[in-house]
């Protein structure tokens, strides 16, 4: 008997196709943990350290409550470590935070190395075009 099946590139349709991702699309949306997962490693790093700080902090001052004969307060304590939480997060947080914000806002304006780029890049692709035996102004 043969074998009448053609072959059918990936989410075709046909039999076994409903339960497969399309893997011919090239610009299907990625899972969420994949899409933001360099959101998740860093607010999962920023947790680790934040945790790490107020255990620390709070060893600290429980050593030193002890040693001045004191007992432990949480009402000292706290203002104490979300003071040193936000000097952290204004020396740091904050000249990351503009930093990245601010080169994207320049970006977006147009600023004289962005559009010198754009201008390389229109270039780059034209002589490929021209390579190619195409017009750049009609391809």
């Amino acid at each position: 008997m043969a074998d009448t099946t053609t072959a059918r590139p990936p989410g075709a349709g046909g039999r076994g196709s409903r339960g497969r991702r399309d893997q011919g699309a090239p610009f299907r949306k990625p899972r969420w943990p994949r899409a933001y997962a360099f959101a998740l490693v860093t607010g999962a790093l920023f947790l680790f350290s934040w945790i790490g700080q107020f255990v620390f902090q709070m060893a600290v001052e429980s050593n030193e409550a002890s040693q001045h004969g004191q007992s432990f307060a949480w009402a000292e304590f706290l203002p104490q470590f979300l003071a040193s939480t936000f000097e952290n997060w204004q020396s740091e947080f904050l000249q990351l935070i503009w930093q990245a914000a601010g080169l994207a806002l320049f970006y977006h304006w147009g600023s004289s190395q962005s559009r010198e780029s754009d201008e390389r890049i229109e270039a780059k692709l034209d002589a490929l075009l021209r390579e190619r035996n195409l017009d750049p102004r009609n391809p």
